[in-house]
């Protein structure tokens, strides 16, 4: 990780909840280091971009493999609640890990080609180069060895945050960095089914809404 991503993953940890990442959202920069310049009412909580930047050259994405990490304290939490019996072991969390890798790679690409964007692993003038990353991961029913005909109620399936930057594939200019968290079937007053397959729904529920502002994004500055 560099040092950009551990002081993202630094204000996400310090942001709990929606409404605090609002508040805490007021209080950052207009302008970055980088020079990034902070967006206003954009689709995502926290976007920062260069306003010289032409987002428009580019026709194709190279989608780099996120990084994936819990929340912290999620392993103890899972193992101390009664609400989860069944234990949650290191093979069990790098499992889930490599899945989420997997479908981020998988949603990203579908929704990326659908838009008509050429999703390549090579580099190129017209290539932009997204490197993402997925913390404070919180899966609310985990799939573990012992937990495929097991289904718990609950408020929230899960919830998760993404991290990206944006990158010119060629020169390594950052185009944009952004961060956004997303609570899956949060309510304060419904519950519902969570167990692994139901998790599996609700993260590609996420991802693919993340992965289409991205598609967007790109769709608007190219008109």
């Amino acid at each position: 990780m560099t040092i950009n991503l551990l002081k993202w993953i630094t204000l996400t940890l310090l942001i709990a909840t929606p409404a605090g990442l609002l508040a805490q959202s007021d209080q950052l920069p207009q302008v970055t280091a980088e020079g990034l310049h902070r967006v206003p009412d954009s689709k995502l909580a926290i976007v920062y971009a260069d306003p010289d930047a032409d987002v428009s050259i580019y026709d194709s994405v190279k989608i780099l493999e996120p990084y994936v990490a819990f929340k912290k304290n999620w392993e103890r939490q899972q193992k101390s609640s009664s609400a989860h019996p069944f234990p949650v072991r290191p093979g069990d969390m790098e499992k889930i890990k490599a899945t989420l890798v997997k479908e981020f790679t998988t949603v990203f690409g579908e929704v990326l080609t659908e838009g008509g964007y050429n999703v390549t692993d090579q580099s190129g003038e017209s290539v932009m180069l997204v490197r993402p990353a997925i913390i404070d991961l919180d899966p609310t029913s985990p799939e573990t060895r012992s937990a495929f005909n097991s289904q718990t109620y609950v408020r929230s399936i899960g919830e998760m945050t993404l991290y990206v930057e944006l990158y010119d594939s060629l020169t390594g200019d950052m185009i944009a960095k952004a961060l956004d968290r997303k609570i899956d079937g949060s309510s304060s007053s419904h519950y519902t089914w969570a167990n692994p397959a139901t998790n599996a729904i609700a993260a590609k529920r996420i991802l693919r809404g993340w992965a289409e502002i991205l598609r967007d994004a790109l769709d608007e500055a190219r008109q």
